[in-house]
């Protein structure tokens, strides 16, 4: 079925029954929408489209900190027949600029988050965005863009009269490779649609659960995840707070049975009770049926205290990447908790290759680089036929990810042959520090590296070589540093000599070693 239909069933199935909750703890603000109402807005949204003039296969931005309007937004560009973009909400005034103008998108939807960002950059965006709509706090919304809640509360409920064919174009999700640049990933109806019965068939939800979304829902993984309960009618959670209280507050209060986790935050909640922070008798944790996570490596460590804590809970985690719709080519399953620290086997109508250089595949317990094929592999990259011609061959996707295959079947992550570093399920391009240390003076070469952390997954590590007759302290970097977004600043920094081969590549895999 496709997706856009999955929404309009929906509502005519559970119409009154909730679709969407938000919590806010910090505020304590609670508000729902149902099903109905979910298409309601949905609806509105692409006859707003429409009017602009937004035509099937149009690009429109949607730049939005998780909320209750996020998702209604969304599916109110599919229905429109036009290409939903949503940008990561971490990204800077000129990454917006040029993903953007990349997607030529004619519509901009933004939070009030974005109003400083988007200013400084709207000379140039104007070349190509017909119309800026704000979703935010009436008070703030700016004089240049239309008002969200109008188009919620004065638009037409009923569906635009545009024809949509499950290979239509439906969604453009903005990744980066080794080289820092943003290469867009290129999904149809069908593939959307194929993801919603990948994550329903891996983790069995039914009309009855209730999915806790915490993940940013630009984030293919969480987005994707939802679909599991989206194509149930079932209700989820969106929750904006990470706290192990919120976490288990919410789960407690709103009935949860499905809660997607990141490592940091199972971490976090782990440690908050052997702090003696929380008793847990005092939460209503006994529907909390399964507990699973991605986007990152998982210590089995982890997995194995949080089940001292919660032994009647199901545990799963899936590996993915955006090329492949997200989680689930590789699905490890709640049966096999036995196989701890495995990424698990094929996910449903998913295949996996382990391959050396020849493509030849390798034998049990051999690493070499993982390929997936599926009806979830993207079309390509965006207006960019040689990198996708580089990664996307005879329909198998190179994953660049190296895997081990053990002797019954299981895949276990070796490492990873991009530089990509992922922190607390964050993607992070290495080049993008490297330029900006190298900008410094004072710097001669540099290098940035992931290394293991127990809570994060991975930290930043800064290799600086300095220049002769300078010098340089970890404050001073530090510092310097302050002008990068958070989640990019070096948590280490090292002064050494930066290892580099005959070609000039920085001899990455030495300095881990020496720094691990």
């Amino acid at each position: 079925m496709q997706i856009t239909e999955i929404l309009a069933r929906n509502a005519r199935m559970y119409g009154d029954k909730t679709a969407l909750t938000e919590r806010v703890p910090e505020t304590g603000e609670r508000r729902e929408i149902s099903w109905r109402r979910f298409y309601q807005m949905s609806n509105a949204v692409a006859h707003f489209l429409f009017d602009m003039g937004v035509r099937k296969g149009d690009r429109v931005v949607l730049l939005m900190t998780n909320c209750i309007e996020w998702l209604p937004l969304y599916f109110g560009i599919l229905r429109s027949g036009a290409i939903a973009v949503p940008l990561n909400f971490r990204f800077g005034a000129s990454d917006i600029q040029r993903c953007t103008h990349m997607a030529g998108a004619k519509v901009v939807f933004f939070g009030p988050e974005f109003i400083e960002r988007i200013l400084s950059v709207q000379s140039v965006l104007d070349q190509d965005v017909k119309a800026y709509v704000y979703c935010g706090p009436p008070e703030k919304r700016p004089l240049f863009a239309f008002s969200c809640d109008e188009i919620f509360v004065s638009g037409s409920t009923f569906e635009v009269p545009v024809d949509i064919d499950t290979s239509d174009g439906a969604g453009l999700y903005f990744t980066s490779g080794t080289t820092g640049l943003p290469k867009g990933v290129f999904f149809t109806h069908r593939q959307l649609e194929f993801a919603c019965y990948v994550e329903n068939r891996h983790h069995n939800q039914v009309h009855t659960d209730n999915f806790l979304c915490i993940p940013p829902l630009y984030h293919a993984g969480a987005k994707m995840h939802w679909f599991g309960n989206f194509i149930v009618g079932a209700k989820s959670v969106l929750l904006k707070g990470v706290s192990p209280r919120a976490i288990l507050e919410t789960v407690s209060e709103e009935r949860a049975t499905i809660v997607w986790l990141l490592v940091p935050w199972a971490h976090d909640i782990l440690v908050a009770i052997e702090n003696g922070e929380f008793d847990l008798s005092g939460y209503h944790l006994d529907q909390w049926r399964l507990m699973h996570i991605g986007a990152q490596p998982v210590p089995p460590s982890l997995i194995q205290k949080w089940r001292r804590y919660f032994p009647e809970q199901e545990y799963d985690t899936n590996y993915g990447l955006t090329e492949a719709a997200g989680p689930g080519c590789v699905h490890l399953g709640v049966e096999n908790v036995h196989k701890i620290g495995a990424i698990g086997r094929a996910g449903f109508d998913w295949e996996c290759r382990v391959v050396n250089e020849l493509l030849v595949d390798q034998p049990v317990n051999v690493p070499g680089e993982l390929l997936v094929k599926g009806p979830g592999v993207m079309e390509g990259y965006y207006r960019d036929p040689d990198t996708t011609e580089a990664v996307l061959k005879n329909g198998w996707l190179h994953t660049g990810d190296i895997v081990r295959k053990d002797e019954d079947g299981f895949l276990w992550l070796v490492d990873r042959k991009k530089d990509i570093i992922i922190s607390g399920g964050e993607n992070i391009f290495p080049v993008e520090i490297e330029n900006h240390l190298m900008s410094h003076e004072d710097i001669l070469d540099a290098a940035v590296i992931g290394l293991p952390d127990e809570r994060l997954g991975e930290i930043v590590c800064a290799v600086i070589s300095v220049k002769s007759g300078r010098a340089l302290a970890e404050k001073e970097i530090s510092d310097f540093c302050m002008a990068l977004p958070r989640y990019q600043r070096p948590r280490r920094i090292v002064f050494d000599d930066v290892p580099r081969n005959p070609t000039g590549k920085i001899e990455k895999p030495k300095l881990r070693r020496k720094y691990h």
